[in-house]
């Protein structure tokens, strides 16, 4: 639970503290490729995928995703060590693509293959609300049991326009529907919801917040902003005009926005983005990540708010 007190290095509650809180100690979420593939690419519920998502599947830093998920795993601790040597506690990430999009006795198989690995405390898992099937949230209450679970919600919005514009392929009562599974076990989720997307106005993603905050019972949310990747079905929004990227002012009071509306008690897992250097079309301010998140440190400080200062106001 976050308290803002002055002083407080952060006015937000962020994962790292988060963490910290649960395990005092630094943990590495580490991100692997579990090989599952898009309901909304693969022709159960569409074609194409999302029109904002890389041939990656938002998997662009997995170091070799081709390889064994043990090798996978122990290829990107190293990569971190470099970094953090000390650090011997982890989290395993199946970030890319759709990773409940199997049948259970696939994902059990794929999943147990990583989770004896040493060192491993928790597990985070980014999948779909309309891929949750009961014998699957069975196996995800199971692990929930073992480790400290996530399960990663994309929503990306919560207006029916601007799905089926971006090619989501489930609607917001699926997600609504979706969270209610998992916390009936209680299994912790974070929503994920992009800023920026094609039509949506300040207005329109602050309400995309305001009832996600509202109408689900969720953990955790992750804000993305919007890149502009190459290769991507949301070129065409962007040559016709149907698609404004965000400046860095525009995103920064935005997200300052936004926090102040999130309850305190809601874990900060991200509030931009990463995107490989050389497929990013824009926004190119974002490259230049810890300079956004120091201008959104600015922005709350020089506005003397904070992460749910105003989330007790129903009508905000």
């Amino acid at each position: 639970m976050f308290t803002f007190t002055e002083g407080r290095d952060k006015r937000y509650y962020t994962w790292n503290q988060a963490l910290q809180d649960n395990f005092h100690d630094k943990i590495f979420k580490v991100p692997i490729d579990g090989g599952f593939d898009c309901p909304n690419r693969d022709g159960t519920v569409a074609h194409g995928g999302c029109t904002f998502c890389s041939v990656s599947g938002s998997g662009d830093f997995i170091i070799a995703p081709t390889e064994p998920l043990p090798d996978q795993f122990k290829k990107q601790v190293d990569q971190m060590h470099k970094k953090w040597p000390h650090s011997k506690q982890y989290i395993v990430y199946f970030q890319n693509f759709t990773n409940t999009h199997a049948p259970v006795d696939v994902i059990r198989h794929r999943f147990e293959q990583v989770l004896n690995e040493e060192g491993i405390v928790g597990v985070s898992i980014g999948t779909r609300p309309d891929c949750l099937p009961d014998d699957v949230v069975d196996y995800l209450a199971e692990l929930n049991e073992r480790f400290y679970l996530w399960v990663e919600l994309g929503l990306q919005t919560t207006y029916e326009k601007t799905s089926q514009l971006i090619n989501r392929a489930h609607d917001y009562d699926t997600y609504l529907e979706g969270v209610a599974k998992l916390r009936a076990k209680n299994i912790r989720v974070c929503t994920h919801l992009i800023n920026g997307l094609p039509g949506e106005t300040h207005e329109m993603m602050l309400e995309n917040v305001r009832r996600t905050v509202q109408d689900s019972d969720i953990q955790g949310i992750k804000l993305h902003l919007l890149h502009l990747m190459t290769n991507t079905k949301m070129m065409r929004d962007y040559t016709e005009r149907r698609l404004q990227l965000l400046s860095q002012t525009e995103y920064v009071n935005l997200i300052c926005d936004q926090l102040e509306i999130i309850p305190p008690n809601i874990i900060i897992h991200r509030l931009t983005g990463d995107a490989p250097r050389d497929t990013i079309i824009g926004p190119m301010w974002s490259l230049k990540k810890w300079e956004v998140l120091n201008a959104i440190d600015h922005e709350l400080k020089k506005r003397g708010t904070y992460q749910g200062i105003y989330a007790a106001n129903k009508g905000v």
